[in-house]
């Protein structure tokens, strides 16, 4: 029976390869030999058609429906990973083989462009490290370095669309001025009424293209640097890990069409110089959907719970940009409010007997 994982393995040593941030190729952390990204997807290509054509029913199901999780063997060692339905890359805990799903990246579902990560790890901790320093309120625990340590670079699936908008809007608009006389001061007040329109062309509106992924974050961190998309190889994938999408370029149409009516009416909004007062009569904002790019996109995520809240963090992992929620101590809260408290008390007291 045909394996369903691949493993990418230096073909100097046989250890573990992973995409390099650094190099921006494929690194073995055992001889510290490094190949080009076309170089592994050669070597590989004959064993990742093979994985693709695994029929996925091979690999065992898990959970009520057979379908939340499925369980592979690891090719190298034999050990069993159990894995999101959607997942399509991960790394075996045992041996430490970057695993890829070629099946889940393949005909349809094959990506058409991604962007490597250029930030590692390291770079990803340190920015929580900045993102939690001088917060008073933090609880302890969220500061401790076993903590951080559980940050996972992560491949996640977007939709990029091309689109136009024809923008048809009408505006009320004020403009006043003041004259003054020897004993009276009169204002005047004009009412206008203003017409704008314009074709609005955009490039890749970025949607992220995975329900495990909140669509916040995601617009949270961009934006990426699309000038750096690479035509999708297997072989970028190889250390971290990547699911594929699932909801559709049409599930997500909805969201790309709000944000870009919302580009439309700040555009169209801030043509209109020179006045007190603008608000919006009417507008009429038509999408014109054209390609959809299917793309992986880099980020580094930190998902933990705190007194049975989610708590999640996500990072860019091409420029750096995180968003994150904290949680609150309670009792360092009262605690620094009953000290301020305190000190606000003793310095209205001090003024009172410094007046009396």
């Amino acid at each position: 029976m045909a394996e369903q994982i691949t493993n990418y393995q230096c073909p100097a040593c046989g250890g573990p390869l992973h995409f390099s941030n650094v190099s921006q190729d494929m690194a073995c952390d055992y001889c510290d030999s490094h190949f080009t990204v076309a170089e592994i997807e050669a070597h590989y290509a004959a064993q990742n058609a093979q994985a693709a054509q695994a029929a996925p029913e091979q690999g065992t199901r898990w959970g009520e429906n057979g379908e939340e999780i499925r369980a592979y063997h690891c090719p190298s060692c034999g050990a069993e990973l159990l894995c999101a339905a959607a997942t399509a890359a991960t790394s075996c805990p045992y041996c430490g083989n970057p695993s890829v799903v070629p099946a889940q990246l393949d005909g349809v579902l094959r990506p058409e462009l991604v962007i490597p990560f250029q930030l590692d790890k390291e770079a990803a901790k340190a920015a929580l490290r900045k993102h939690y320093a001088k917060k008073r309120l933090l609880p302890r625990a969220f500061i401790a370095e076993n903590h951080i340590e559980e940050i996972q670079g992560i491949y996640v699936p977007f939709w990029l669309f091309d689109a136009e908008l024809d923008a048809d809007v009408y505006y009320d608009a004020t403009r006043s001025h003041t004259r003054e006389t020897h004993n009276e001061r009169i204002v005047t007040t004009e009412h206008f009424r203003l017409h704008r329109a314009g074709k609005l062309r955009f490039e890749r509106i970025p949607a992220d293209a995975s329900q495990r992924m909140p669509d916040a974050h995601m617009d949270a961190i961009e934006p990426f640097d699309f000038s750096q998309l690479k035509p999708f190889a297997m072989a970028y994938l190889a250390g971290y890990l990547a699911d594929k999408y699932d909801v559709t370029a049409e599930q997500c149409l909805s969201r790309v069409r709000g944000r870009a009516e919302q580009t439309a009416r700040e555009a169209m909004r801030n043509s209109c110089i020179g006045y007190a007062t603008v608000s919006e009569r009417r507008a009429d904002l038509q999408l014109h959907s054209g390609k959809v790019h299917y793309a992986l996109l880099p980020v580094w995520m930190l998902a933990t719970r705190w007194h049975d809240q989610c708590f999640l963090f996500a990072m860019n992992g091409q420029t750096g940009k995180l968003i994150g929620d904290l949680p609150v101590d309670r009792g360092r809260y009262w605690k620094l409010f009953s000290i301020s408290a305190a000190l606000a008390a003793a310095a209205v007291t001090a003024l009172i007997t410094l007046f009396l």
